[in-house]
């Protein structure tokens, strides 16, 4: 018996037309270009005396089926043979199809990624993305291949992650609209270090910046509330339970008829998104293209 690396690509080809259509005859007439009956058997043939095992066995009289062998031959190669079409022409239109994933926080998700995700489709149509919520370190996810990229902030860029500056995350106190100090351009936050403080839930990446600008500015509230999202935190600081700072992209900040914003005047508190990605990635044209459409800007100083 050969070893694997000697098995010729052809052979395969016959191999895989056969397990598709259940007989030889079958698999000359679905072949991409002409090939009688007779080569098809003989291809499989030699590729089952190189392996040294059946590929297939008759279940009647027109009929063939994959010996286990061969199922599991076939598990492997239909793939390859079945995306190669579609590959082919991408390839000579100059456009890529496929699957990206991204995981980014829900803030970024919902500001950030609609706008970025329509440039990619206007120039690659084709190129389907899943988003998802960053549920994990976003750089194990990029570790265990889980994704393909992270759009988040990095306390710290690990030697084997590559990354590209696209956005730049500002804190805003966030004040329940009938509150005393609503209307005022600043104020010292330790004037609300008494009331609740509305955080992100445990585990989540923006909870970590908002606990950086409070020890930035010297402050260690008293009582905590906690919500998943944005929305959520918002809601509860509109009904009066708290307040809280909030990572936003853009100057303006969170707007809303019961929440009052305003930046927290802290030196150095802002916080650069990046696109993340490991630099052992295999060649991407997708992670290409998504990188060539993203927002590019200065991170900051």
């Amino acid at each position: 018996m050969k070893a694997a690396g000697q098995i010729q690509l052809h052979r395969l080809e016959g191999f895989f037309w056969v397990a598709r259509t259940g007989g030889y005859a079958r698999a000359a007439r679905a072949f991409p270009y002409p090939i009688t009956q007779p080569a098809v058997h003989a291809q499989v043939k030699k590729l089952e005396e190189e392996l040294g095992t059946s590929l297939f066995e008759r279940v009647a009289k027109d009929r063939m089926a994959p010996t286990p062998a061969g199922q599991r031959l076939y598990d492997f190669v239909r793939p390859f043979f079945e995306s190669l079409p579609s590959v082919v022409r991408s390839i000579q239109g100059g456009e890529f199809g496929g699957e990206l994933r991204v995981t980014s926080s829900h803030l970024l998700l919902r500001h950030l990624m609609p706008g970025w995700i329509r440039r990619l489709h206007a120039a690659n149509p084709d190129v389907e993305v899943h988003l998802e919520e960053t549920g994990d370190d976003a750089v194990a996810l990029l570790r265990r291949g889980s994704v393909d990229l992270a759009v988040e902030h990095l306390f710290e860029t690990p030697d084997d992650i590559s990354t590209m500056p696209i956005a730049v995350l500002r804190p805003f106190v966030v004040i329940p609209a009938e509150h005393e100090l609503s209307g005022e351009t600043s104020y010292p936050l330790a004037s609300l270090q008494e009331t609740p403080f509305v955080a992100y839930a445990p585990g989540q990446p923006a909870r970590e910046l908002q606990f950086a600008a409070l020890h930035r500015d010297g402050i260690a509230p008293r009582t905590m509330l906690s919500g998943a999202s944005a929305e959520t935190i918002l809601g509860f600081v509109g009904a009066g339970l708290g307040w809280s700072i909030l990572p936003w992209l853009g100057e303006e900040g969170p707007k809303a008829p019961d929440i009052a914003s305003t930046p927290l005047a802290v030196d150095g508190a802002t916080f650069e998104v990046v696109a993340a990605w490991r630099k052992d990635t295999p060649e991407n044209p997708l992670l290409d293209a998504m990188l060539e459409v993203a927002p590019k800007v200065k991170g900051p100083s």
